[in-house]
């Protein structure tokens, strides 16, 4: 390890930790195109800010029509390693208690806020890492390149036109994900099951049912709408406390406007089961409630058998599988919407290596078909792989144990990165193991030590790769 480099970025925290908060201030979420600004303008102004902050710092910017800007640490080496982040974030959400979801806080040795650990403090850690090897004259022969992006969390278009111009680095690494580092990414299969349905008078009646703010994040919240419903009836009170108890969610009354709202838990889409899916909460709840029988409640009988609630490996659609290298399929209902006209609800699967067309795709559309519904799946993305072997890989995995003296090895997830299409790409940090951010939830945060850790690290592998 480089010693002056270790002691510039300890004495740098108070800076790093000033910029995070700047940037995580503002609320890059994912709006319509404005001009210039093809993500919206506060898409624009996070990308513009982080671009302004690297060039503050000495480095070389470029600003690819506000989709993505890069920082070069030396332009003139020959274009060796990239480092890819972004600046987008999730919806805020609701639920948070810490904190505002863009008035982030220090507390307890954490950092709160929307982009805190996704992926804002990650990208930071990159530039200080850059900013590090700068500042302390570290030599080194081959180059280096900081990519920011600003779409990564909603469809990475930024990225598919940061690639049409300009050639992939020999290797590739994201901050975005956890340590020690991700060389399998499994494949994304997602669907919408839908239905129009004939609007019956009869009562009491489901008006309507929400949830779900992004289809890679299990609901935290529903909201529920009756007519002619009971809430005094035993039967009522039963069905809400059985919902409560069977799914551990809360259930808010208003007798007055006839709406229940349910409270779970949101996580990742990658790890539904850490969550508590309000949205299949609410249809388990209509299920139990004495509603008058019509098409839209036998349908939302049908979404339980293909969804049961706390059921996350996709057996209800038939597509249950894994294998060695990359593990199991992870699959969660996320976006629910159902009136007495209408319904839709549509799901994210997590797929290994061996899942393909036929054994998924066809599958799935099978059984959501003899369920009753109308079906349409924008098709099965590819996993992707690295092997574990190969001389960049286990640069970074030294780099990661030489700075932690925590193990390296490479490990497969549900959730995917920008590297995703990129030949000789992995994930790599920023967050170390066993620790959940909240990533994508509430009360999103990252500990101040970590981001130091971090920025340790990727110094570390910086002038191992590039020296």
């Amino acid at each position: 390890m480089n010693q002056k480099v270790t002691e510039w970025i300890d004495s740098h925290k108070d800076e790093l930790v000033t910029d995070v908060k700047k940037l995580c201030s503002i609320p890059s979420v994912l709006a319509d195109a404005e001009g210039d600004a093809p993500f919206g303008p506060e898409c624009k102004k996070a990308l513009n800010t982080a671009i302004d902050m690297a060039a503050g710092y000495g480095f070389a910017t470029k600003n690819y029509d506000n989709y993505v800007g890069t920082a070069d640490l030396d332009p003139s080496l020959p274009h060796t390693l990239d480092m890819l982040g972004h600046t987008d974030v999730v919806p805020a959400g609701e639920g948070w208690t810490v904190t505002e979801p863009f008035h982030v806080i220090e507390k307890d040795g954490r950092l709160y806020g929307r982009g805190t650990s996704d992926d804002k403090g990650p990208l930071l850690c990159a530039l200080y890492a850059m900013r590090a090897l700068k500042e302390t004259k570290t030599p080194l022969t081959k180059g280096v390149r900081l990519i920011m992006g600003s779409d990564e969390e909603t469809g990475s278009i930024d990225i598919t036109k940061y690639y049409a111009v300009e050639k992939e680095a020999p290797m590739t690494f994201s901050p975005d994900a956890e340590f020690p580092l991700i060389n399998i990414e499994k494949g994304q299969f997602r669907g919408t099951l839908s239905k129009k349905l004939t609007a019956s008078d009869k009562k009491p009646a489901l008006l309507s049912l929400d949830a779900g703010i992004a289809l890679n994040a299990v609901p935290q919240k529903a909201k529920l709408v009756f007519s002619g419903l009971d809430f005094n009836a035993e039967d009522v009170k039963f069905a809400i406390a059985s919902v409560e108890k069977d799914c551990q969610v809360s259930c808010e009354i208003d007798a007055e406007t006839e709406t229940i709202t349910i409270i779970g838990e949101s996580a990742h889409a990658s790890t539904p089961e850490l969550g508590k899916n309000a949205g299949l909460a609410g249809v388990l709840l209509c299920n139990r409630l004495p509603l008058a029988e019509c098409e839209q409640t036998k349908l939302l009988k049908e979404v339980e058998i293909l969804f049961p609630y706390g059921v996350t490996d996709g057996s209800g659609i038939g597509i249950n599988m894994k294998d060695e290298e990359s593990g199991a399929v992870t699959c969660t209902l996320d976006l629910y919407h159902v009136t007495a006209e209408e319904m839709s609800f549509s799901f994210d699967a997590r797929t290994p290596l061996c899942a393909g067309e036929d054994n998924c795709v066809k599958v799935a559309k099978d059984h959501v078909e003899k369920a009753g519904f109308d079906w349409s799946t924008p098709g099965l993305v590819e996993p992707h792989a690295v092997s574990a072997d190969s001389p960049f890989v286990k640069t970074l995995l030294k780099a990661y144990s030489d700075v932690t003296g925590l193990e390296g090895k490479a490990v497969a997830i549900g959730g995917g990165t920008y590297v995703h299409d990129l030949k000789n790409g992995v994930a790599f940090g920023a967050v170390l193991p066993d620790v959940d951010t909240h990533m994508h939830g509430a009360d999103e945060f990252m500990d101040i030590d970590n981001l130091v850790i971090a920025t340790k690290v990727f110094a570390e592998a910086i002038e191992q790769l590039c020296r």
